[in-house]
């Protein structure tokens, strides 16, 4: 496969930016002054300002034009906090239909964006249909489905650079908005592993994949040693990088160790050149982390990033929530997004035991929900939410508390199993309802 030189890819290029310089040097197609404008309407920031913070990289904007049916959507520094959530197939389970349910019932509870990462069952026809059915930023993991059409060679080894690139441009092609690319997975930073011992050691499916490469193929990672030609890929397709986490910690003990902090330095630096190249770029980050490391996370990759937003998974507080890590989740979520994170990926109840149904999505999509509402009134945005939903509490209607609930079905379901006497109060309390008692007092 060919690789266009810089030299042949700026006559491709059309002038006219949807990142366009200071500090980026090179410019993308659009402009979106349209966009712009419906975008900081909605996140209650000046245009020009959110212009201001997506030319300097700290604010992204996934959009590629082949997504037919997507309402852009902003990420970053100042915005209210995103959540994306997983769906996808596995080599155990095919079922295409679920996972355009899946697609519909995270879109529903809140999800500012979705990611399919299927490794099973014909992966493009299953993305192509979730493309249809989503409104949202679409993200993908090229690497899985390069490596899964290549299984008959023989396992990960066999893929090609080209058959990885490959892959790329046809995500790209399909209208793939964002893609997690492992590009911090390098030689250098996988030999750490072995001198620092790790108690679950690689838990990143991409990065395992191009640890197992490059040992076995004895040579540097494809997505690190073609970075240029990785950016200007991306720059032609107009689709935005999300710079992953392939040595991310799997546990509380390897938190914040050294694997992982030498990978998050070759990111900074690949974040520097993409935006040299006119390349949109977030930064993916862990993991499970403790409560009292969250905020050292968060600050040292605003640092060494220079404020490229931040994607975090979780973060898991602990590693014992089986059954539960949508709160474990949504605890470090909450947390992280206080302190700068600006991005959170949903845990459902299922992770590490299972493929997610659709009820573990809408209550992975929910949990994180409600975390990243708590960062944002913690930050001053969204709390004329919860004063609506106070004033409703003190009138006693029911109805506008549910039209208010993250999840209005939820509400209305525990509503009803256990009904009091008096339609105005709960079964929790009755008569003895605090505010009522002191309202007919004071009536």
């Amino acid at each position: 496969m060919r690789r266009p030189t810089s030299q042949l890819m700026k006559g491709l290029i059309p002038m006219g930016s949807s990142v366009t310089q200071s500090p980026m040097k090179s410019q993308n197609k659009r402009s979106f002054p349209q966009e712009m404008k419906g975008l900081s309407k909605i996140e209650g920031i000046e245009p020009d300002k959110l212009t201001r913070l997506f030319k300097a990289g700290r604010v992204v904007i996934p959009s590629n034009p082949r997504h037919k049916t997507l309402k852009p959507c902003a990420i970053g520094e100042g915005l209210r906090v995103k959540i994306n959530a997983n769906i996808g197939t596995s080599p155990d389970y095919v079922d295409l239909d679920e996972e355009v349910e899946k697609t519909r019932v995270a879109i529903r509870y809140g999800a500012d964006a979705i990611m399919d990462l299927s490794t099973g069952g014909n992966i493009r026809d299953i993305r192509q249909r979730i493309m249809k059915a989503c409104s949202v930023p679409i993200g993908t993991v090229p690497i899985y489905e390069a490596v899964c059409k290549t299984a008959h060679k023989g396992g990960p080894a066999n893929m090609s650079s080209d058959d990885l690139f490959r892959t790329i441009e046809q995500h790209a092609r399909d209208g793939v908005d964002f893609m997690t690319v492992h590009c911090g997975v390098t030689k250098q930073t996988s030999a750490s592993l072995v001198k620092h011992k790790r108690v679950t050691g690689v838990v990143s499916r991409g990065g395992a994949l191009l640890v197992a490469w490059m040992r076995q193929n004895g040579r540097e990672n494809p997505l690190y040693e073609d970075y240029d030609y990785l950016l200007e890929m991306a720059k032609e397709h107009e689709f935005a990088l999300s710079l992953g986490d392939g040595l991310r910690p799997g546990c509380i003990a390897d938190a914040s160790d050294v694997p992982q902090i030498h990978e998050l330095i070759v990111l900074g630096k690949l974040v520097e050149r993409a935006r040299e190249a006119g390349v949109q770029a977030i930064v993916e980050g862990p993991g499970h982390v403790p409560l009292n490391q969250i905020e050292a996370n968060v600050r040292i990759e605003k640092a060494v990033c220079k404020g490229a937003p931040f994607y975090v998974l979780g973060p898991l507080v602990c590693d014992v929530g089986a059954g539960y890590d949508h709160i474990t989740g949504a605890i470090g979520g909450a947390l992280a997004a206080y302190f700068g994170a600006d991005f959170l990926c949903y845990v459902t109840p299922s992770e590490h035991l299972s493929l997610p149904t659709v009820e573990d999505v809408r209550e992975g999509v929910v949990a994180s929900r409600i975390a990243a509402h708590a960062a944002d009134l913690a930050h001053g945005r969204g709390s004329a939410w919860d004063l609506k939903m106070s004033k409703a509490r003190r009138a006693f209607d029911w109805d506008k508390m549910f039209s208010l609930s993250v999840d209005p079905e939820r509400a209305r379901e525990y509503r009803k199993k256990r009904k009091s006497h008096s339609p105005k109060v709960c079964s929790m309390c009755g008569d003895l309802c605090a505010m009522k008692m002191v309202d007919d007092l004071l009536k």
